[in-house]
C-alpha cells in the first residue's frame, strides 16, 4: 500500500491541501485487491475509453470525488455511462474502489493524481460528455481565494475536453463561492447556462444527495448547482 501515492507532474498553485488521512484496513485491502481493475496512471498516456471500458459510451469525469459516495451511486444509476474519477485523498480512493470491487462495477476508472495533470496528459479533447465538480474546497479566506479551482482560465481549459453539446456541472454550499462560480461561467466563452442567463439550476436527478449535504440542509445550509452546456 505504501507505493500508492498521488501523482504530481509539476509544481503549481494547487486548489487543495494534500491530506493523506488514516486509512481503514478495508481501504488498504482495496488498493491491494482492486487497484489493478480500477486504477489509472498519468504514465499510461492518453486515456483510451474503448480499451479501458470495452465499449464506447458517454464519459463523465468527476474532479475531486472526496470519499466517493455520490460518484459510486452515479455509476449504478447511470450504467449506460462510463465514469472517470480524480482524487488525491487516498482514503477516499480506497473506499470508492472497495465499493466498486464489491459490486463488480465495469464503468469506473480512477486517477489518484492532480486533476490538471490528468486533463493535460490523459484526456482527449472533446471526449467528455460531462465534467462534474461538486463541493470543491471553498478557500473561504479572501487571501486564499486565488487557490479556488473554479477560475476563468481553468474553465476555458475544461471546455476543450467537453464534446459539443456536453456539459459542466458545478455545485457548492458556500454562497460566496457560488457567486464567483456564476460570474466565471457567465463570462466564459462557448458555454450556455441551462437555467437561463444569470440563474442557478435546480439539482438534477443524476446528482445524488450525500449524507454530508443532507446534514447541511438540516442545519439550514444552502446548496447551489450550476449547469452549462458547451456550444462551441
Amino acid at each position: 500500500m505504501e507505493n500508492f501515492k498521488p501523482e504530481f507532474k509539476k509544481k503549481s498553485i494547487r486548489s487543495y491541501v494534500l491530506r493523506t488521512g488514516r486509512m481503514t484496513d478495508r481501504q488498504r485491502f482495496a488498493f491491494d485487491q482492486y487497484w489493478t481493475n480500477y486504477g489509472a496512471s498519468l504514465h499510461d498516456g492518453l486515456f483510451d475509453s474503448s480499451l479501458q471500458f470495452g465499449r464506447n459510451a458517454p464519459q463523465v469525469l468527476e474532479i475531486g470525488f472526496g470519499m466517493g459516495e455520490s460518484l459510486f451511486k452515479m455509476t449504478q444509476l447511470e450504467p449506460d455511462k462510463d465514469f472517470i474519477g480524480i482524487e488525491v485523498h487516498s482514503p477516499g480512493v480506497g473506499r470508492l474502489i472497495n465499493n466498486a470491487g464489491e459490486h463488480s462495477l465495469r464503468n469506473l476508472k480512477v486517477y489518484m493524481a492532480d486533476a490538471k495533470d490528468v486533463l493535460e496528459d490523459c484526456i482527449v479533447d472533446k471526449s467528455l460528455h460531462r465534467i462534474q465538480i461538486y463541493f470543491p474546497d471553498p478557500w473561504h479566506k479572501k487571501k486564499h481565494n486565488k487557490r479556488r479551482l473554479i477560475q476563468s482560465e481553468f474553465i476555458d481549459f475544461l471546455r476543450l475536453k467537453i464534446e459539443i453539446g456536453g456539459m459542466i456541472h458545478l455545485a457548492t454550499d458556500w454562497a460566496h463561492y457560488a457567486e464567483q462560480m456564476l460570474q466565471v461561467m457567465e463570462h466564459a466563452q462557448g458555454y450556455k447556462n441551462l437555467a437561463g442567463q444569470g440563474n442557478y439550476s435546480l439539482r438534477p436527478n443524476f446528482r445524488p444527495i450525500t449524507k454530508f449535504e443532507s446534514r447541511g440542509k438540516r442545519l439550514g445550509h444552502g446548496v447551489w448547482d450550476l449547469l452549462y452546456t458547451r456550444t462551441s
